[in-house]
Order: structure tokens, then sequence, then C-alpha cells
């Protein structure tokens, strides 16, 4: 099969969004399959994008072995791989330690890294909004390999400050430079011919430094930084004006080419997040071990999953809003953003039905489908996902799931 990605030399992104604890169903999927469907509750803040939209239900998480589903379902979720024996103790089941391997965004920054055509300044972006201050299988999903977790970043002016602060550097360095040179030219005027000359070939090589430190990748921005608002809390009930913050860095990173993947994560497997501002006081993880019986905690649990479905459409529609750089369409028309979670239902620990919803575009997949696969191992969607970026990959994660080869989308 040819590569799927070696077609034109648009650029193509990834976001892998986390969302926790899975989701209520039956208003979740839609009923329908192919391209007459109908957008339920939850996903329906999707609508204006529902012709860039693609549902897949009926793949699975098949990794087993050591930990308990929460951590199987967050830690072998992108790595699709088991995890090593350890000692970090979850519900009843044996305790655990880190992914055995890589996990697909980190695999995709690889590749793209490789080719200078596809490099960028970071590579890969890790985004958290409210992730806790601890780290463990319920609090990571990206491994730069085996045993390797990469942590997140959900502090808004700490990533600011990780994308920007090293440009800002250079810039007041710059300043500093431009000073030096004014005194140097009024030392020059006093100098004799080979002295000056002498001089002059000093300030040829700073001006050429400032170019180096100034002008350097991913300096030289398409697009200003964003201004973030000052003193906004990073705790619980900081989480909506975090989550847009986070958007607009990850927006304005893609659009001035400092990643080509990201990841982003909301809370944490076993997210304990209480949504006041939806009026809910309980805590997200109690709610999703309620029985189905209980409708109020049902109700309340849609509503946290309509709020995060809010959060996607509004990533979503902050890249269609910018003209792809170079290029045609808009953003969003080349990049795909994957919501997924660690379960398919909360209060069975269920790994069937994980939900994978994409939205955007690139990555030649059927956007704008609704479609339904027979309990397939979410192995062989990284495979596809990896064809997309012309990275042919033979199997991905665990070997024992990858016999039937790359998922058809």
């Amino acid at each position: 099969m040819p590569s799927l990605g070696a077609v034109g030399a648009k650029a193509q992104r990834v976001i892998f969004m986390f969302t926790p604890n899975g989701v209520v169903q039956p208003d979740f999927w839609p009923d329908e399959v192919g391209e007459n469907f109908t957008l339920k509750r939850i996903l329906a803040p999707l609508e204006p994008f529902k012709s860039r939209t693609l549902t897949l239900k009926g793949i699975s998480n098949k990794i087993r072995g050591d930990g308990d589903g929460h951590m199987r379902g967050m830690s072998c979720l992108l790595t699709a791989i088991e995890l090593f024996p350890g000692n970090i103790q979850g519900g009843s089941d044996k305790p655990a330690g880190w992914a055995r391997g890589i996990s697909i965004d980190q695999e995709l920054r690889n590749f793209l890294q490789k080719n200078p055509a596809t490099a960028t300044r970071f590579g890969s972006l890790e985004i958290g909004v409210n992730v806790p201050h601890r780290a463990d299988p319920w609090t990571r999903w990206a491994y730069a390999g085996p045993n390797q977790p990469v942590a997140p970043v959900s502090d808004p002016y700490e990533l600011f400050e990780k994308l920007y602060g090293q440009m800002k550097d250079g810039e007041n360095l710059g300043s500093v430079l431009d000073e030096v040179r004014d005194d140097l030219r009024t030392v020059a005027a006093k100098l004799s011919a080979d002295e000056r000359a002498g001089l002059e070939k000093h300030t040829t090589f700073i001006r050429e430094m400032e170019k180096e430190l100034q002008g350097g990748k991913g300096r030289d921005l398409r697009f200003p930084p964003p201004v973030l608002e000052q003193g906004v809390s990073t705790d619980n009930d900081g989480m909506p004006k975090i989550s847009a913050m986070q958007i607009d860095l990850l927006v304005n990173a893609f659009a001035n080419d400092l990643a080509r993947v990201a990841t982003f994560d909301f809370t944490n497997s076993v997210g304990q997040a209480k949504m006041r501002w939806l009026g809910i006081d309980d805590n997200h993880h109690g709610l999703s071990h309620e029985p189905d019986s209980n409708a109020a905690a049902q109700e309340k649990l849609v509503k946290i999953n309509v709020w995060f479905c809010e959060q996607l459409a509004s990533l979503a529609a902050k890249l269609d809003a910018i003209p792809e750089p170079g290029g045609t369409g808009t953003m969003l028309d080349n990049t795909t953003i994957i919501w997924t979670n660690e379960l398919g239902k909360g209060n069975s620990h269920s790994h069937d039905n994980i939900p994978f919803i994409c939205v955007g575009g690139g990555l030649g997949l059927q956007m704008g489908h609704a479609l339904k696969y027979e309990n397939v191992p979410h192995n062989r969607l990284w495979m596809r996902l990896a064809q997309s970026f012309g990275h042919d990959l033979p199997s991905f994660g665990s070997k024992d799931y990858c016999a039937d080869g790359a998922l058809v989308i």
C-alpha cells in the first residue's frame, strides 16, 4: 500500500485530546452509520464541523496485564502496549509500573523530526488542563519510550515561557547589542583606520550573532504570541479559563509551526474535577460510578461531557479561523483532532467502544461519516494514523493485536 501521507507538501498535524471516566454512550454515539448521521447531545457542539467530523465506534483497548482498568486505560491508550510490573497499586488489580513502549504521538513526532521538511522547533507539545502535580500511570499517556512518561504542562504561564520565553530573551539581548553598537560607533570616530577596520569586523560579528539569536527557527513568528490574562487560578475552579488559555497557546504554536503533534489532557484518569461552573458539585469520577438507573447522575455526566465537547469545538473553531499559512483552506483542514477517553463506560470500567472522535482534516480519513467496527483493537487505529503521515508501521504497541493490519477508515 502506498504511503498515504506522501502526496503533496501540505503540513499535516494531529492533536490527541483526552478526557476521563468514560461517557454516557446512548447520548454519545450516533445511531446511524454512514454520511447521514445525527449528532447526539454530547457531540452536538460539533454541529458546525459535522462535515469534518468522524465517529469511530467499536474500537477497543484490548491491552491487559498488570494495573487496574484506569491505569491501563490511560497509560495503554496511546502506547497500545502492556504496563511493566511495578509497585503502583490501584483498585483491586495487580500493581503496575509505566508503559512498555512509546506512544503514538511521540512515534509520529520522531518520524516528522527526522525529515528537515517536517521538523519543527519542539516536535511535539504536551499540554494539560488541571492535571494533578504527581507522576503515575493515571496522569501520563504520552511516552517517549519504555518507562519514559512525558509530563504535560498544565500551567499556561509555564507553557507560554516554554514557547516564547527564549524568544523574549533574544529580543532583550538584541536591544543590549544595539546599545553597545552605538557606543562602538562613537569610539570608532576616534580610532585610526586600522583600528576602525578591526572594530568594524567585531561589530559585524556582533550583528551576525544577533541575527542568529533573534532569527532562529521558531523565533521569526508568523503570528504574535497570545496575550494571557494574568492571575488566573490553576485550581479546580479555574478550569474554564485555563482551558481557553491553553487552547490559544496550542493554536498559536501550531500556526507558528513550532510543533505539528500535540497531546491535550483534561485532568487525568480517575479525574476528580468538580464542575461547579456547570452547577455540579459532585466530583466527576464519583458520578461515573453511579449506576445507569441514577438518572440525575447520568444527566450530570452528560453535561460534563458536553462541556468537554465544547472545548473540542472551541479548539476546532480557532484552527478553522486561521488560513493555512502558505497554503489553501484553513489550519483545521490540515489538522486532525482525536478526542478519546481511557474508558468506554465509567461504571463498568469497560475498555470496549472507547470514544474516538476525529475532527478536522489532512489525514485522508472519511470525515463526515459515522463508522462502526466490530470490537477491533485500537492498535490498528494507530497504525492507520501513522500511514496517514507516510509512516508505514508493520505493527504498533503489542504485536498480538496487529495481525489484521492497519484499520480501514
